[in-house]
């Protein structure tokens, strides 16, 4: 076994989820500022927010990493030059970049911060990684398209001074290094510029040139017509293959995604990483507990990518592109006021009497029941209706500052 822990570095849309990443033991978060990054329609940072949470990163001790990684076009570059500015003086530990242009300027700029690659640009071979490694960077994300073996041959190849950053969970693009163009397309908004409107999600049908107007519907036996829906990946039932390869940084795709994937992702990787440091058995018996809680969030079905192999028909989804929602995120614990209630901003509705789960740090799921609900605006009410509320909510068990709330959907 390796004896180095591989760092877990999860997304944070917003600030919200930037806590909860944090609560629940991720070594690092990546985020978006404004600008340059390539999940656009997600929260995102302002320069005030990307301020405060480095800061608050920081004083617990994780790192974090700003996206940078869109395609520039020559319209963008006078606001990279403003962009890295300001980043400068923030002082991120590393920001994350494609874009060979973008990267020099970057080094220009902020010549005191990692510079990583990401995987869009294509890092599929050892000599890629002594490449970017002349250039300066300090760590590379490997293409999703590598297997295992590949990545441990790169490893065997490279300094040890030179990181290497793997997904290890999420949502699998149909594209190269997820450089698509479907999006673009079809609807004009580029996804290697951070618009994409996900399009392999979408159903097709076949038209033929001689029929205008006539749709034959795709079919493969008879199970649906989403030909581009990849299952998402998850290698939680395979770190020490991961460790064994030399993958420095375990990553978790997800920047669009709200606080209940974030803290469900982040605490059973984190328990899962830690059970396999302190003893591979322990790792071994707890696997159907880590299974059995990776999927208590927004989520499709499972595999594990192009890890072992190339991905066969059992990697994709035929029936549909929905999620799977086993559960309902109602908040996260803001802190506890003197009567012991939970002060929370509500984000799905509940009421008084509801059977909830207090996610614990430890993977432990503390049953509880909804005694009352104070609304500063509304008072002692029955209910909570009203999305962003803020709250203060006393349950049959105490939660902790930062715990997450959730809830069984109802029927």
């Amino acid at each position: 076994m390796r004896d180095k822990k591989p760092e877990l570095l999860i997304p944070a849309k917003g600030p919200e989820e930037l806590k909860t990443a944090v609560y629940y033991g991720a070594d690092a978060v990546y985020l978006g500022g404004e600008v340059l990054g390539l999940r656009a329609n997600a929260r995102n940072f302002s320069k005030e927010e990307l301020k405060t949470a480095i800061a608050l990163a920081h004083d617990n001790k994780v790192r974090v990493y700003i996206t940078a990684n869109v395609f520039a076009h020559n319209d963008d570059i006078k606001e990279a030059e403003s962009f890295f500015r300001d980043i400068n003086v923030l002082a991120p530990d590393a920001l994350l970049i494609s874009d060979p242009g973008l990267f020099s300027l970057a080094r220009e700029l902020c010549p005191d911060t990692e510079l990583h690659i990401s995987t869009q640009a294509n890092n599929t071979n050892y000599r890629t990684v002594l490449f970017w490694a002349e250039q300066g960077a300090k760590r590379i994300v490997t293409a999703r398209e590598l297997s295992l073996k590949e990545i441990k041959e790169i490893r065997e190849h490279i300094p040890d001074t030179v990181e290497i950053e793997s997904f290890v969970h999420g949502a699998m693009c149909i594209s190269y290094s997820g450089r698509c163009l479907l999006s673009n397309y079809f609807t004009g908004r580029d996804a290697n510029h951070g618009e994409c409107t996900h399009p392999c999600r979408w159903e097709y049908a076949l038209s033929e040139m001689t029929r205008p107007g006539e749709f034959l519907p795709v079919e493969e036996n008879e199970r649906g017509t989403y030909i581009f829906n990849s299952k998402d990946l998850c290698m939680i039932e395979h770190i020490p293959e991961l460790v064994e390869a030399g993958i420095d940084s375990f990553k978790v795709e997800g920047r669009m995604k709200a606080a209940l994937y974030v803290a469900v992702t982040a605490r059973t990787y984190r328990n899962a990483i830690d059970d396999y440091f302190e003893a591979p058995e322990k790792y071994e018996a707890n696997k159907a507990l880590y299974r059995e809680e990776i999927g208590k969030c927004t989520t499709r079905d499972f595999c594990t990518g192009f890890f072992f192999g190339k991905p066969g028909p059992d990697s994709q989804i035929y029936t549909g592109s929905t999620y799977s929602k086993e559960y309902v995120y109602l908040g996260r614990t803001e802190d506890i006021d003197s009567e012991g209630r939970a002060r929370l901003f509500q984000k799905n509705k509940f009421s008084v009497g509801d059977r909830v789960e207090i996610m614990k740090r430890d993977l432990r799921n503390v049953d509880a029941v909804v005694r009352s609900i104070y609304s500063p605006e509304r008072g002692e009410a029955e209910s909570a209706p009203h999305p962003k509320e803020e709250l203060f909510v006393s349950f049959s068990e105490r939660p902790e500052k930062g715990d997450v709330i959730r809830k069984k959907p109802e029927d």
